[in-house]
C-alpha cells in the first residue's frame, strides 16, 4: 500500500513528505495543482523522478495555509458540545432554540467562513476583534474537496469566533466569524491513499504566559453529521471551479468564563497532519 502524503505550502513551492522523504515541486497555480480526481496518485507521479531534499529550515515556524486562493467554508453545530455552547451563549437574545433545532434538523448549518486573504497559516497571528470581549478558537478537522465534490485530503482548521457577538443575536454570525485573520489552516494537507473512514483525534492546548490555560480533546467520530453529508449540502447550488475547503465543526469549546487574550498561543494537533500553531493578536 502506498504511503500517505503530507503537502506543505511555502510561497510557490509544494513541499511533499512521504515515506520519510521530502520532495519539492514548484507550483504556479496552487488551486489547479490541488484539484484532481486522485490527488494522492497525482503527487506520487510528480515526485517519482525527483531527488529527495532536506526538510526546509525553520520548518516548524511558518507555512502558508494550504488553500491557495480557494474559498473556506464552515459547518456548525455538528457536535453535541457545540450545540450546548451555542444554546448557552444565545440565551440572552432568546435564540437558544435555533441551535437545538439545527442539530436535529435534516439540513446542516453551512456558512461561508473566509476568502483566502483572511486566512493565515501555521506560525502566523490570528486575530480577535476589538469590539468583542468573549473570543475562542474552534479546532476543526477541515476537508479539501475537489471541483467534483469528492474529498481529497484533510487539514487542521482554527475557526476563530467572537462568542459575545454571535450570542447577542444569531443574525450577527457573519460578523462573529468573518474578519481579517479570522481563521488559520495547516500546517499540512494530509492525503492518504484511502480517504474513507478517516477519524481525527483532535487536541487543543492554549498557552498563556508559559502555562496551560486550557486543554481539551475530542474525536471526529463524535460528529452527528458525516463528511459526505456536509459536502453534499455545500455543493447543492455552488460550483467550485478548483474545489474548496470545508471546516467540519468543533467539539472542543472552553467554558463560558474563558476568553482568549493577546499573546495566547493556540496549538491544535491532529496526527498525522501535525500541529497548527498561532499566536493571538488584536489590531490597534
Amino acid at each position: 500500500m502506498a504511503e500517505p502524503i503530507n503537502i506543505y505550502k511555502r510561497g510557490n513551492q509544494a513541499i511533499i513528505t512521504t515515506n520519510g522523504e521530502t520532495y519539492v515541486i514548484p507550483v504556479d497555480q496552487w488551486a489547479s495543482f490541488l484539484n484532481s480526481d486522485n490527488l494522492h496518485q497525482k503527487v506520487l507521479t510528480q515526485i517519482e523522478s525527483l531527488e529527495p531534499k532536506e526538510f526546509p529550515a525553520n520548518s516548524l515556524a511558518q507555512f502558508d495555509p494550504p488553500l491557495g486562493n480557494l474559498e473556506l467554508w464552515g459547518a456548525g453545530v455538528t457536535y453535541n458540545r457545540s450545540r450546548e455552547a451555542r444554546m448557552e451563549e444565545a440565551k440572552k437574545s432568546g435564540g437558544e432554540s435555533f441551535y437545538d433545532r439545527i442539530y436535529e434538523a435534516e439540513r446542516p448549518e453551512i456558512f461561508f467562513k473566509a476568502t483566502s486573504n483572511r486566512v493565515v497559516g501555521s506560525g502566523y497571528n490570528v486575530y480577535i476583534r476589538k469590539d468583542s470581549d468573549w473570543d475562542v478558537p474552534e479546532p476543526e478537522l477541515t476537508l479539501f474537496i475537489n471541483s467534483k465534490g469528492i474529498i481529497q485530503g484533510f487539514t487542521i482548521g482554527n475557526d476563530m469566533s467572537s462568542r459575545s457577538i454571535e450570542g447577542e443575536n444569531p443574525l450577527y454570525l457573519t460578523q462573529a466569524k468573518l474578519y481579517d485573520g479570522c481563521a488559520s489552516l495547516g500546517p499540512s494537507l494530509f492525503v492518504p491513499q484511502d480517504l474513507t473512514n478517516f477519524v481525527a483525534e483532535i487536541e487543543l492546548v492554549i498557552i498563556r504566559n508559559g502555562d496551560v490555560a486550557f486543554q481539551g480533546k475530542t474525536s471526529s467520530s463524535q460528529m452527528k453529521r458525516t463528511f459526505e453529508e456536509l459536502v453534499e449540502y455545500l455543493f447543492r447550488e455552488c460550483v467550485f471551479e478548483n474545489g474548496c475547503f470545508l471546516m467540519t465543526g468543533t467539539g472542543i469549546i472552553p467554558s463560558d468564563d474563558f476568553t482568549l487574550q493577546v499573546n495566547d498561543e493556540i496549538r491544535i494537533s491532529i496526527d498525522p497532519i501535525g500541529t497548527l500553531v498561532n499566536v493571538v493578536a488584536r489590531r490597534d
